[in-house]
């Protein structure tokens, strides 16, 4: 009986744990959750975000993208994270060349791409990048999603940190938010 209950125990653990995505780990993000969530569907509604209520968000659309573009006004800029979501209609492959065009436009922006992963994201093949630099005064961090939906669509997933305060800690928590996309098709 004893050995029955340690096992019913360890089988409730091991299926009550969240399972952790490939880029989470490579942050070592712990469990986040923000409280006090809506949805916001994008114009096109092809995807939805669950955002805190009182975040500023922005959308915008044209014939081959739709996007989300949200933060926290209501903190400097130093304090919060930045993050653009937008769902593009094009075709993506995770080749050389993509990878290659991507450390170029890092280096670009002077910024230096200190990491270029492929990972699993919301159950599909995805690419993501980070990058770190300074913008204007400030230190700078920029995590890039690219999630491939099929052949003829993939989302970008953006996610930008200013300053060096807790900058690990937001970007866990813009990761968190990217894992709970929704797609709508």
């Amino acid at each position: 009986m004893k050995y029955l209950i340690i096992s019913f125990f360890a089988i409730l653990l091991l299926f009550s744990c969240q399972k952790q995505s490939e880029i989470s780990k490579s942050f070592n993000c712990e469990s986040t959750s923000f409280k006090n969530l809506e949805e916001t569907k994008d114009v096109k509604k092809l995807f939805t975000l669950q955002l805190p209520k009182s975040w500023k968000t922005n959308l915008y659309y044209d014939e081959t993208q739709s996007s989300i573009y949200t933060a926290d006004t209501t903190k400097q800029l130093t304090e919060t994270l930045l993050l653009d979501v937008t769902f593009i209609r094009n075709s993506i492959n995770f080749d050389e060349a993509f990878k290659l065009k991507q450390e170029q436009e890092s280096l670009g922006k002077q910024l230096i791409q200190t990491e270029g992963k492929e990972v699993i994201l919301l159950d599909k093949p995805s690419y993501y990048t980070l990058s770190k630099g300074k913008k204007g005064v400030y230190k700078y961090e920029v995590c890039q999603a690219f999630i491939k939906l099929n052949e003829q669509n993939f989302i970008l997933a953006k996610a930008e940190i200013y300053g060096d305060s807790l900058v690990n800690k937001r970007m866990c928590e813009a990761i968190s938010l990217i894992e709970n996309i929704k797609i709508n098709q």
